[in-house]
């Protein structure tokens, strides 16, 4: 199978500091294809992506000798989690190669319909976080790293994708291989320090951080295509749950198979004692959309040192191939899909799991290894398997209304409805004043007339002055027209330098 799906260029130029979008530019709209890039089959030949232990020592021991052409300002280290004794944080020189604490990846916001609780960073955010760290987006090296292995690869997908969609180009953004006692070439104690720089110069101003150097308003490209909102899902499905092969989409689920099936099976291949222990969040129902295949993100990365498979494993995985455990994608009946009935040349991948954190690990599977146009619903199925018209959650309430535009019960398959008392209030919309319904994701308009608000706001946070449209609106409505999703509703679809 042919994955002939490289990097297009998304372009940055180099300006100064404290810096200002020129008013006059427009923004590149860049494509799915274009934000992917496609890794070499040895990790150690990137130079950004996917990088390994070995070449990230080979920079940090001479980082302006060794540095990758077309960078000319620091390397920036941002581990998600503190690593185990003895590799608590990659040591930098605290001149030109720095390290970070930092997993702050999410933030509640209103997508139209529903409050998500952990979406995307807003513009605003995003710049504070970039203000914190002195980071110069468009001379910088960020890279994002693990600290732990295992979940930790969860928030560093979650890095990549933020700065990524925030439109980072490709050449000044990495994510490291393994966690910090597992990662590749010749690393000892004295390669690793047991405090960040945040820490280790707490006494004195630091030319570095709380530094504003750039904004992403400096970065002329749109990558907001990079998230899929709920009404661009809806209007991928097929009309049944099977596997559609000349639809343009692939569509994968990177829960477990116990969440994908609603405990009808298992991984092992047996079902649960208890259907209910599927389910997460007080959803009211499980299942999987219809059409989508499943495969566990935990096939993706060992787990024990946080490394991804290699190149061919995960291609193997994408062509419907199974491996040395007989795992690989499966549909709606829970069968092996076999060999070239999976992903597709020229699909377009819709990933997804409970709250995008999984799906993360897969995404970078998916457009940073193998180069495939990659898609993120980022609102998950935390938003999806709450969209159930006229079902009660457990205080009594209708989670959603039955003649709701947006209910996703009926594009779901299978069908399997949570217990009442499990069910978590979602009722925003119908009593505001609950403090039971105040935590997201909840349901603030049932009848909104589009999902993309979120999209259109941080469209408009770096349009050119006087383009765009801020999204308007109070959380009560959305009147916007189209963005990511657009439309009116779902349509169901006819099948830096050191400072």
């Amino acid at each position: 199978m042919a994955f002939g799906l490289t990097l297009a260029g998304c372009g940055g130029e180099s300006s100064d500091a404290n810096r200002s979008p020129n008013p006059g530019a427009s923004l590149r709209v860049n494509t799915p294809q274009d934000i992917a890039q496609e890794s070499a089959e040895n990790y150690d030949d990137n130079v950004n992506g996917l990088v390994t232990g070995r070449t990230l020592k080979r920079w940090i021991s001479d980082w302006e000798r060794n540095r990758p052409a077309g960078i000319t300002g620091k390397l920036v280290i941002l581990q998600q989690t503190k690593g185990p004794a003895g590799y608590e944080f990659i040591k930098p020189d605290n001149r030109n190669v720095f390290t970070y604490l930092e997993n702050g990846w999410r933030e509640a916001r209103f997508n139209g319909v529903t409050e998500i609780a952990g979406i995307v960073l807003s513009g605003p955010s995003v710049d504070r976080l970039i203000r914190k760290y002195g980071i110069d987006v468009e001379r910088d090296l960020i890279v994002c790293a693990q600290g732990t292995g295992g979940n930790a690869a969860m928030d560093q997908g979650r890095c990549w994708y933020t700065f990524r969609y925030w439109g980072v180009d490709a050449k000044n953004l990495a994510v490291l291989d393994g966690g910090n006692n597992h990662l590749s070439g010749d690393w000892g104690p004295e390669d690793f320090t047991n405090v960040p720089f945040t820490e280790a110069v707490p006494n004195q101003p630091s030319p570095i951080i709380n530094k504003q150097v750039s904004s992403v308003k400096d970065l002329p490209v749109d990558n907001t295509i990079l998230q899929a909102t709920l009404e661009d899902v809806i209007n991928v499905l097929p009309p049944r749950d099977e596997n559609v092969l000349d639809d343009g989409v692939f569509l994968w689920d990177g829960r477990s198979r116990e969440q994908y099936s609603a405990g009808e099976t298992s991984e092992a291949g047996t079902p649960l004692a208890n259907r209910y222990a599927s389910f997460q969040n007080g959803g009211s129902r499980q299942g999987h959309q219809r059409g989508a295949l499943q495969l566990n993100w935990t096939n993706l990365i060992d787990l024990s040192t946080g490394r991804y498979k290699s190149k061919a494993e995960l291609r193997a995985y994408l062509n419907g191939e199974v491996d040395a455990e007989g795992r690989g994608f499966v549909d709606g009946t829970y069968q092996l899909v076999g060999p070239g009935r999976a992903y597709q040349p020229g699909d377009v991948v819709y990933l997804w799991c409970e709250t995008s954190a999984r799906a993360a690990v897969a995404t970078i599977a998916s457009a940073v290894i193998l180069g495939l146009p990659t898609r993120l619903y980022d609102a998950a199925n935390i938003e999806w398997n709450s969209l159930t018209g006229g079902v009660l959650d457990r205080n009594g309430v209708e989670v959603l209304p039955a003649d709701s535009p947006w209910r996703t019960d009926v594009l779901s398959a299978p069908y399997f409805l949570n217990l009442q008392e499990n069910i978590a209030p979602r009722n925003a919309w119908s009593n505001p004043d609950d403090p039971a319904a105040k935590t997201p994701p909840r349901i603030i308009d049932p009848y909104g007339t589009s999902t993309d608000r979120v999209i259109r706001e941080d469209k408009a946070y770096k349009a050119p002055a006087g383009d765009g449209d801020n999204g308007g609106g109070n959380p009560g409505s959305d009147n916007g027209s189209g963005g990511g999703g657009g439309g009116s509703g779902p349509v169901l679809p006819p099948n830096p330098c050191g400072g």
